[in-house]
């Protein structure tokens, strides 16, 4: 189910995440955030089930639909790209995420960080992630840290449980992961 490509890493913390549940490696803007915030779940549910309803009707599934017309494909075209511009506009004016390597499961995260970020085991976080590189927008969802370790090449890896994500937030994470998941083959697959 995993990504044959993925790099084996043996951690307890990794089977507890990964083990017998589709997970992506993906490299996404990330961060983790010390200490309990005002996670609002249903946020983070409603930019994930937006970006599904978005995706799904883009095109990605044309063996579904049909061909899209060639109207329609200039429309979407003229909407990535306009999603491009405001997208870049908005990086330019905020504080944009680093962009890290991870590892996402329903279940939780693996980041991978630079310098150690001090987290203790059991303590409460948040993790802030942008899920879609279209639109520049984050989501911020409540974890619990499992464990940090060194990865062997001078940074370390941040294993984090989500914590709490009601039953809503559970399933459009899950149908996302899946986007993700099925995007990821498809690329394989062109690339062979």
């Amino acid at each position: 189910m995993n990504t044959p490509a993925a790099p084996q890493i043996h951690h307890p913390a990794e089977s507890e995440l990964f083990d017998e549940t589709l997970s992506c490696d993906v490299d996404l803007p990330a961060d983790f955030l010390r200490g309990s915030g005002g996670v609002r779940a249903s946020v983070a549910e409603q930019l994930l089930r937006s970006i599904g309803l978005v995706e799904d009707g883009r095109g990605e599934d044309k063996d579904d639909r049909g061909e899209a017309s060639p109207g329609q494909q200039r429309i979407e075209a003229k909407l990535d790209l306009v999603l491009l511009l405001v997208g870049r506009l908005v990086r330019q004016q905020a504080d944009a995420l680093p962009l890290r390597p991870l590892r996402w499961s329903r279940r939780g995260i693996r980041l991978q960080l630079g310098p150690r970020s001090g987290a203790v085991a059991g303590s409460a976080g948040t993790v802030r992630l942008q899920p879609s590189d279209w639109l520049p927008d984050h989501i911020d969802l409540p974890v619990q840290v499992l464990a940090e370790a060194a990865n062997g090449a001078g940074g370390h890896y941040l294993w984090l449980r989500f914590d709490e994500l009601g039953d809503g937030l559970e399933m459009a994470l899950e149908r996302h992961l899946f986007r993700l998941h099925r995007r990821q083959i498809a690329d394989a697959r062109r690339h062979r």
